[in-house]
């Protein structure tokens, strides 16, 4: 009884920050979201709302997280044919 009245709060604390990390990863990795900021950015540019230097630095960081996202949902989806 006393073991669970201790771990209890701890478990809760994991709990929560897995699901933190989760919502984080599903923001920064999440591929129609990462298309349409890319989309944001170009119109911004051409629209004259941003300077070059801007744009080129966040489109720089935009492809790298498409990138990322790209090779984790290849990761996902080897594991899912291995497993059938």
């Amino acid at each position: 009884m006393i073991h669970k009245l201790v771990t209890s709060p701890i478990n809760l604390v994991i709990k929560v920050g897995e699901k933190i990390k989760e919502e984080a990863d599903k923001e920064l990795y999440d591929l129609p979201t990462i298309q349409q900021k890319l989309i944001q950015l170009q119109m911004m540019y051409e629209l004259g709302e941003i300077p070059e230097e801007a744009y080129k630095e966040k489109e720089e960081e935009l492809l790298l997280r498409y990138e990322t996202a790209k090779r984790l949902e290849m990761e996902q989806w080897e594991e899912l044919t291995k497993k059938k």
